[in-house]
């Protein structure tokens, strides 16, 4: 298993982490099997979406702010952080990536994102490769 240290810099924000989970996977030596990325975060996540055009992510989240907003007085939790718990519930905390010949499997637009909804903060996340 391979642990990740990343730095976010914003209160919401979709980091491409796709090179980082793919150097787990070239140093697995793993050639045909699976690839677990894991956020041990609860106001973070985890998806796969388009990565070709950094606007997606920037929709992507200002959709979510605008359904999920920061700020309700209907929020209990004492942290004021409530909207970022609801987002990483919607998002996830895991991906599985196929792997073949080596390579994550991901479509022509596809790229791994760790997702941050309570930053800045420092963060971390861990990949496991399985043969199989």
């Amino acid at each position: 298993m391979t642990r990740f240290d990343i730095q976010t810099t914003q209160t919401t924000e979709m980091q491409p982490i796709t090179p980082l989970v793919q150097q787990a996977v070239d140093t697995s030596l793993v050639q045909e099997g699976v690839c677990h990325v894991y956020v041990p975060h609860t106001t973070a996540a985890v998806t796969v979406n388009e990565n070709a055009d950094p606007m997606v992510a920037h929709d992507v989240l200002h959709a979510v702010n605008q359904l999920i907003p920061m700020r309700d007085p209907e929020y209990r939790h004492m942290e004021d952080n409530s909207a970022a718990h609801v987002e990483a519930i919607l998002f996830g905390t895991s991906q599985t990536v196929l792997v073949d010949n080596g390579r994550l499997v991901l479509g022509t637009w596809q790229g791994i994102f760790f997702c941050e909804f309570d930053g800045p903060r420092q963060r971390h996340f861990f990949v496991k490769v399985m043969a199989g």
